[in-house]
């Protein structure tokens, strides 16, 4: 499997001069079908997932810290939920969505680190996380999972940018299909700065913040 590195670099800034925290260290692009399987349409979680698996795994593996050599299957991902009893066993082999409590549990399975929850009622309401987003890339560095209810989809956030003019959130998209090139992901906005204004009102925002402190 060949998925990419660190697919934001090169991303101009959206403001200049502006308040700006990102992911440290590296991290791979999962998106879907970029092993083979067909999850288009209900993958989006799964695939954000493995993106926060990669870089836990790569940063243990330059801390000489043991840990698993690659990032878990979308099937091993459902056997760990069973496994957990956060799941029943029809969930083996579905087509089920995982949202950021699914995360938070896999961070925690696969390599013992805990996922911090922010929740939101509202798009209007996300601004008041931008403290707390500010403060984790400032002091760990790891890329976080965001979902939402009516705005469902799964993104991966990779840092925040504080400006002038708007509040953004560096986001990558994991609904990409195909051989991805780093030019064609920024181009076609895969990997973009939104202004956080610009998110569904009407959704519900929920966001997992692995607590492992990144050197990068």
């Amino acid at each position: 499997m060949d998925v990419l590195q660190d697919v934001h670099l090169g991303l101009p800034v959206p403001e200049k001069g502006g308040n700006l925290t990102m992911v440290k260290g590296s991290y791979l692009y999962y998106h879907y079908s970029c092993d083979g399987t067909q999850d288009q349409g209900w993958g989006c979680g799964y695939r954000t997932l493995q993106t926060l698996c990669s870089h836990l795994r790569i940063a243990k593996e330059l801390a000489g810290k043991t840990c698993r050599s690659d990032e878990p299957t979308l099937r091993q991902i459902q056997e760990a939920l069973v496994t957990m009893h956060d799941k029943s066993e029809n969930f083996l082999g579905s087509k089920d969505w995982i949202g950021s409590v699914e995360v938070a549990l896999c961070l925690d399975f696969f390599h013992d680190v805990a996922g911090k929850i922010l929740h939101v009622k509202s798009g209007d309401e996300l601004k008041s996380l931008v403290p707390d987003l500010l403060n984790h890339f400032e002091t760990k560095g790891t890329p976080v999972m965001m979902g939402g209810d009516t705005d469902a989809s799964s993104k991966g956030i990779l840092g925040v940018c504080v400006g002038s003019e708007a509040t953004y959130l560096l986001v990558l998209d994991p609904h990409f299909v195909g051989e991805a090139s780093m030019e064609e992901l920024v181009q076609k906005k895969w990997v973009s700065w939104k202004r956080v204004d610009s998110f569904e009102t009407s959704s519900f925002y929920n966001m997992c913040l692995p607590q492992y402190v990144s050197d990068g």
